[in-house]
């Protein structure tokens, strides 16, 4: 299974420190998010990882370059002057991602979640849900491993998914974000998922940076 990386935001939340460093190359006691992530694929057996690039993306390519140094493949996919938000990205990134499903991996979360037992086979996708923290309202709900949009939602979608190419399928070219396929779909009862309780941060914010900064991860 491949996976693709968002690494394409601005990190508007997080200015000044995103005006000259890209989100995922923000550091977390002494390494940045994205090679975290990149560490976490390789010992869960990922070969080929796609990082989509927009804001200071040329810097991500710099240190990652072709991936050799982490034990992976590593391409990108380039929407200088596009943004296309989350959908709009994978779905320009699918013919590099190829015909099976794919992991999904939000750039600027820090978790200890391995990806190993995720499953490789998914009709539309399958979510990873976390407990709402506190800077959160909550995405979904979760009956008999289906999603579903039922209030109150006790969870969050943390970022982390496996995604079939036919999720997108529908979806036209350009700007569009996951958040409102995801609804659809959900309505539908096509979407599974998973909970997990274990270490993860959404790098929102920069009081959220310095938060983490105190933990020893």
């Amino acid at each position: 299974m491949k996976a693709i990386i968002l690494a394409a935001g601005k990190g508007t939340r997080l200015k000044p420190i995103t005006n000259h460093t890209p989100k995922a190359l923000i550091c977390v006691n002494g390494e940045s998010l994205i090679e975290k992530h990149l560490r976490a694929l390789k010992l869960a057996g990922y070969r080929e990882v796609i990082v989509n690039l927009c804001h200071l993306g040329e810097l991500i390519e710099q240190k990652l370059k072709d991936g050799a140094q982490y034990g992976l493949k590593i391409s990108y996919s380039k929407e200088y002057g596009k943004e296309l938000e989350t959908a709009g990205g994978i779905k320009q990134a699918l013919p590099m991602l190829g015909n099976q499903p794919f992991l999904v991996l939000n750039a600027d979360i820090l978790t200890d979640f391995t990806f190993d037992h995720l499953p490789k086979k998914v009709e539309e996708a399958h979510l990873v849900l976390v407990p709402n923290p506190e800077s959160h309202s909550g995405d979904f709900n979760l009956r008999e491993n289906l999603l579903t949009n039922e209030r109150p939602s006790p969870y969050t979608y943390c970022g982390i998914g496996v995604y079939s190419p036919a999720f997108f399928s529908e979806i036209p070219d350009g700007k569009i974000a996951l958040g409102q396929i995801l609804r659809q779909k959900v309505n539908k009862k096509q979407i599974t998922g998973e909970i997990y309780k274990g270490v993860w941060h959404d790098i929102g914010t920069a009081e959220r940076l310095r938060a983490v900064n105190q933990l020893n991860y």
